[in-house]
């Protein structure tokens, strides 16, 4: 392409910063990146936030290149014929590529009194209203953390070492990633801290009031303030926008991570939806995919085709408070094996992850292509899904 390219790049998470970045290694390419806040949201630290341990906000200046356009504000459009976006703040911003990396946050919970009672906590806004709700109540009352995935472990082991009586309703198992020898570690570790867990094929929650957590066998556990971490959603910008998504709202691709309506247009992290077989929702999978993404469009301004998408590894890291924590060892197709390594070792490991994301994302932006763990070579499980989805006749791809 003569001239020069414009890309824009929406959200400004762990994929959008990391694309963002990346994009950064031709010097006739221009970068925006679109964020509603000026600050980079750490959401690996966000239970620590709510333990007062860390602010989990990084300055953008820490992790993203020089060479990059930030704008603090909302893409509420994307008019993909026009290749513009329409903006909260009224304007419109023309692009040439676009890379969609909305992110994720708290699900629609669907159960009565949870929207009006209950505190998600998947986003920076929503642990800040959540902090003056928990100084409000007694030290000594009874809190309620809904969710048995990592967020939802984290949380109620934060607060439980702060001396807080906590109940850690799963809704089903703990840990549902977990290897059964890495459940059961978790849960001795949670047990030390005074956390108790709730789990079970009868403890979804069916109500929830200003003072009651309902169980769906009927008991009734009581709560202060109960803290919602069940599932998860992403934007409808692209549903807005008349995009191909999947029933969640996730854009379609095809495994370059191109939208399968516009060639112009590639996705990463939470919000993709590659084939129709969207990867684990974590920092694990958010980078890789976001430089990816952007190895997708660099490739197309060289007249290159583009590499697919690699599913490289599989891991999980849960804190346990500040002192003991699990590192989940998992094969290539990002299924739990029987190794961990947990204590204050895996709490180490846990923490040295945390401090590890940023510094990527500051290494690719002060020297971009540098990054390669998106290039390690996958595991079976996604190729093989790919061959049935194959055989059946729906592989998805780009229909224009």
């Amino acid at each position: 392409m003569a001239g020069n390219t414009d890309v824009m790049v929406v959200g400004g998470g762990y994929a959008g910063v990391m694309a963002a970045n990346r994009m950064t290694q031709r010097s006739d390419v221009t970068v925006t990146l679109v964020n509603p806040r000026p600050d980079f949201v750490h959401r690996v630290r966000l239970h620590q936030l709510v333990g007062g341990s860390d602010p989990a906000v990084i300055d953008y200046r820490e992790v993203l290149a020089s060479g990059v356009r930030l704008m603090v504000d909302s893409v509420t459009r994307i008019d993909a014929a026009g290749r513009g976006v329409e903006l909260a703040s009224g304007g419109r911003v023309a692009y040439d590529y676009l890379v969609y990396a909305v992110g994720s946050g708290s699900a629609d919970p669907r159960v009565p009194g949870a929207a009006e009672f209950a505190y998600p906590i998947a986003g920076l806004e929503e642990v800040q209203r959540l902090l003056p709700a928990l100084d409000a109540v007694s030290p000594s009352a009874a809190l309620t953390v809904v969710g048995g995935g990592p967020l939802g472990i984290e949380t109620a082991a934060e607060l439980a070492e702060q001396g807080r009586s906590v109940n850690l309703v799963c809704g089903g198992v703990l840990g549902p990633y977990l290897h059964p020898r890495g459940r059961r570690s978790v849960a001795g570790q949670l047990a030390a801290l005074g956390v108790r867990v709730v789990e079970g094929p009868d403890t979804k929650v069916t109500s929830v009031t200003r003072d009651v957590v309902r169980l769906a066998d009927g008991r009734d556990l009581p709560s202060a303030v109960t803290i919602w971490t069940a599932g998860f959603g992403v934007p409808d910008l692209a549903v807005r926008s008349g995009l191909s998504t999947d029933g969640l709202g996730r854009l379609l691709t095809d495994e370059t991570l191109t939208s399968v309506d516009d060639e112009r247009i590639v996705a990463a992290g939470d919000s993709a939806a590659p084939s129709g077989l969207p990867l684990r929702m974590s920092c694990l999978y958010a980078m890789p995919m976001g430089a990816r993404a952007a190895d997708t469009l660099l490739s197309r301004l060289e007249g290159k085709r583009p590499e697919p998408l690699n599913q490289s590894f599989g891991a999980q890291c849960i804190s346990l408070g500040r002192n003991a924590g699990i590192f989940q060892f998992g094969n290539k197709s990002d299924v739990a094996v029987w190794f961990h390594v947990d204590g204050r070792l895996g709490a180490k490991m846990k923490e040295g992850v945390c401090k590890g994301i940023p510094k990527h994302l500051a290494e690719e932006a002060h020297k971009p292509g540098g990054y390669k763990l998106h290039r390690m070579k996958g595991g079976a499980g996604r190729r093989k899904a790919l061959e049935a989805l194959k055989a059946e006749g729906t592989v998805i791809g780009r229909t224009a």
